[in-house]
């Protein structure tokens, strides 16, 4: 292939059989948290297995490590002397949660308004859709060498990630890597994910009695523990909103507008929420640190008996700036704690997990082959620098293990995918797009 007209005809005649293996694929329960669903990842790693072999590669082997789950690793050679591309997505899925939150079966892919409704159907299945798409325009004129790499427990934290690129480091190297599971800033307007925050998640526990008293007797001497507890969270922000944990790394963000309805209606924000924090809306969303609690024990209100509880607990979710160490913000974060925990209270800090933070020099050649890829598929609109609030952290360890490898951070989502929630949905028209684009990129990759 050497004429863009030919790989744009190309994608829209290799489509419909693409969006067929997709919604087979997505017919697969691989939901990696469930121990009860560990033979639908098989089969899912199975299922993407024999899609690659059906396109003539020359190796294709499911691996595994550390008792791990199945991933993909498949190679088709490309001419002498062409560069190497490593393709990434990940084949296991989110949990489904209440069906009944959701407007079609969860894994019976539905058309609705053009998209695409399903567990998986964007997040991230689609990204090994897209991958074999680009794959099937060039057919055996492949312009690159190109390398699979469809991993299957990205959704529970790629905890044998590591494992697996130190065992197969060698099958795995690349010159340009590209990492389908991120999305684009807009229906009609594609990026690149330059940055990304990293995540540091603690259990804590504040201890006010031996054991639970009467509320009566003990009331107005004996500091409640969830009272206490409510007051260390406090002061993990200050009357602004900002986090006000002392130490942590904030930088600047890409001078890009994100507008205020848009903001709102993304979001799901009640109409009269105020924004907390200082900075623009992509600093405070992309480049600050940011802190959440995501769980909280206590007594259910119904039924509450008058009982002061002993002990109360929370889950923080810190979000750390690129740039920024998960080593760093957990010192600070514990330090905080410890020097703010009132009247005197046991306090016990847990780490949950962690992920570092990405920042990568989006520069050189590989990364002009992807703007002019993007900006021809998308019809002369060129790519956003993205960040995303979010974290991916084996990002940083594809960084660490390939040093000398471009890579480039792409997906198939867009603000309204809504990953991981209930009506999960995949854009049509923005999907062909990403075909086109990463064809696109192959053919010009091939060109360097």
């Amino acid at each position: 292939m050497t004429s863009v007209d030919d790989i744009r005809a190309r994608v829209t005649e290799i489509l419909p059989g693409i969006r067929r293996d997709l919604e087979d694929l997505v017919r697969i329960e691989s939901v990696s948290a469930d121990p009860a669903r560990a033979s639908e990842v098989q089969r899912s790693a199975e299922a993407v297995a024999e899609l690659f072999r059906a396109e003539k590669f020359e190796s294709v082997e499911i691996v595994s490590a550390d008792g791990g789950a199945p991933a993909v690793i498949a190679h088709k050679p490309g001419p002498e002397g062409a560069p190497t591309v490593l393709l990434y997505a990940h084949h296991d899925v989110q949990p489904e949660n209440d069906h009944a939150e959701w407007d079609s079966p969860p894994f019976e892919p539905t058309e609705r308004d053009g998209r695409l409704y399903a567990r998986g159907a964007a997040d991230d299945k689609a990204g090994i859709a897209a991958h074999l798409g680009a794959l099937r325009v060039h057919g055996d004129d492949l312009p690159v060498g190109v390398t699979m790499f469809i991993e299957g427990e990205e959704e529970v934290g790629s905890e044998t990630l590591t494992a697996l690129l130190t065992e197969h480091r060698d099958k795995l190297s690349a010159d340009v890597i590209v990492i389908a599971d991120s999305g684009n800033w807009d229906i009609g307007v594609p990026a690149l994910t330059t940055s990304l925050r990293g995540l540091v998640r603690v259990d804590v526990e504040v201890r006010t009695l031996t054991h639970a008293v009467h509320s009566g007797m003990w009331g107005g001497l004996v500091p409640d523990s969830l009272i206490t507890l409510s007051r260390l969270i406090a002061s993990l922000h200050d009357d602004r909103g900002n986090v006000a944990v002392q130490g942590l790394h904030s930088g600047p963000a890409a001078d890009v507008e994100y507008p205020e309805e848009r903001l709102r209606a993304e979001s799901g924000a009640v109409p009269g929420i105020e924004w907390i924090g200082e900075g623009t809306t992509v600093e405070r969303l992309w480049t600050k640190p940011s802190l959440s609690i995501t769980g909280l024990d206590a007594p259910k209100v119904d039924g509450a008996s008058n009982t002061l509880v002993a002990a109360a607990r929370a889950k923080i979710s810190m979000r750390i700036a690129p740039g920024d160490t998960t080593e760093n913000a957990l010192a600070c974060l514990t330090a905080h704690l410890e020097s703010h925990v009132p009247w005197g209270a046991e306090l016990e800090v847990t780490v949950v997990d962690t992920g570092e933070a990405t920042q990568i020099d989006a520069t050189g050649p590989a990364y002009d082959a992807a703007r002019g890829a993007f900006t021809e598929a998308w019809d002369g609109t060129e790519p956003v620098d993205m960040g995303v609030g979010g974290s991916i952290p084996f990002i940083a360890e594809f960084l660490e293990t390939f040093p000398r490898a471009s890579v480039l951070v792409t997906g198939v989502e867009d603000p309204d995918t809504r990953a991981h929630g209930a009506n999960e949905g995949l854009h049509l028209a923005e999907f062909e797009r990403v075909v086109l684009a990463e064809a696109l990129l192959l053919h010009n990759l091939g060109n360097l």
